[in-house]
């Protein structure tokens, strides 16, 4: 079982993938505010990062490139999501291992975390 950290502030959306997440036999920690993310990720251990790009106040790059700058937490795998045109390059250069458009299927969006953390084993 895999312990995520789902960083996303749409309630609705929020939800679904935490339950969808869960049902597949993964722990789930849903933050909504996306300024705790860093704070999260180093009170406790997770294996991966699901991070959208769109979030309240902030650009979820900004995030994944905290998270690649700070010690302890760096090599943490992390999956971007977006619906926005272009948004795959940006996010895989702010240091996101892996990206998944918005709107997903839920097989598409398992199998995204799957190959996330897959690629970040390989890579270590």
């Amino acid at each position: 079982m895999s312990k995520i950290l789902l960083v996303e502030d749409d309630y609705h959306l929020g939800l679904i993938l935490k339950d969808q997440l869960e049902m597949h036999g993964h722990e789930v920690s849903l933050v909504r505010l996306p300024r705790t993310t860093i704070e999260n990720l180093l009170e406790d251990k997770f294996d991966l990062v699901i991070l959208d790009k769109l979030l309240k106040g902030i650009d979820g790059t900004e995030i994944c490139a905290d998270i690649r700058n700070t010690d302890g937490i760096s090599n943490i795998p992390i999956l971007m999501m977006s619906g926005l045109d272009g948004s795959e390059e940006i996010c895989i250069a702010a240091g996101a291992n892996n990206f998944i458009p918005k709107p997903f299927e839920v097989d598409t969006f398992l199998n995204s975390i799957h190959s996330t953390m897959e690629m970040a084993k390989v890579g270590q």
